[in-house]
């Protein structure tokens, strides 16, 4: 089965996205039916059970508050209608057809000197990203180390600093490295070769590919996205770290 801008046929004409954002062509009458069938077939097939997580999803959104995107929508007011824009991320998701809106971009100073750009999505993209990414989390937990605690659920970096404040005891040396720009400059086709290792479910493979296209939005101007991920979303960490984890052991397991 084949993805593509084009996901949806009505009356066997494809059906394009349109109106940014937000817009997409209104069904014709008496589609709404067939509209149904084909979502929960497509879910289906692709192993993944919708509307449920995206409620939990959101919960987990809202418990990380964060700020607004492109569209300046707050979670106060995501919440004004909140069964309808959870219903709105569940049907498109459930379909194929959710395309990611641009991400925020937002300046950080470095301490070394210059800064580092977050990308910040809506508040509807986050509870997307956190669908997928609970969706994987269970797979991608099997791939790394005791020792690595960043991005992993019940981990922390206190955790990691107890665990150092014990070891400074019986060691007088410590390893310390970087990816240099990991962010800025990771291809797009080697990090999903590492994701296609680990992740089998099309579906998440299908809008993780589509979140590391999604343009930066800068001073009103968008910028297309050809290689890095920008800091800031929910899915982007945990791809990074199965590059971190394929490259520091190839063989299988990885930390981080």
């Amino acid at each position: 089965m084949g993805f593509s801008r084009y996901n949806w046929r009505v009356n066997g004409k494809p059906e394009e996205r349109v109106g940014g954002v937000e817009g997409r062509q209104p069904l014709s009458r008496g589609t709404s039916r067939v509209r149904r069938e084909c979502q929960a077939r497509f879910c289906e097939r692709l192993g993944v059970k919708l509307p449920g997580p995206t409620r939990q999803a959101y919960k987990a959104v809202k418990s990380n508050e964060g700020a607004a995107g492109v569209d300046g929508q707050t979670l106060e007011q995501f919440e004004a209608d909140l069964k309808g824009n959870l219903y709105k991320i569940w049907n498109r998701m459930s379909s194929g057809s959710y395309f990611p809106p641009p991400v925020r971009a937002v300046p950080i100073p470095k301490k070394s000197g210059g800064e580092r750009i977050l990308g910040v999505p809506t508040v509807s993209d986050r509870i997307a990203q956190m669908v997928v990414k609970q969706l994987i989390e269970p797979d991608l937990e099997a791939i790394f180390l005791p020792d690595s605690y960043g991005y992993r659920p019940g981990k922390s970096a206190l955790g990691a600093i107890g665990v150092t404040r014990k070891r400074c005891w019986r060691y007088d040396w410590v390893l310390e490295f970087d990816i240099k720009g990991l962010f800025d400059n990771l291809p797009h086709d080697l990090l999903m070769k590492a994701v296609r290792k680990h992740i089998t479910n099309k579906w998440a493979l299908l809008y993780i590919e589509r979140w590391l296209t999604a343009p930066m939005e800068k001073d009103g101007e968008l910028i297309e996205r050809t290689r890095g991920t920008p800091q800031g979303g929910v899915i982007a960490p945990r791809t990074q770290k199965v590059i971190s984890a394929v490259w520091r052991h190839p063989a299988g397991s990885g930390g981080g």
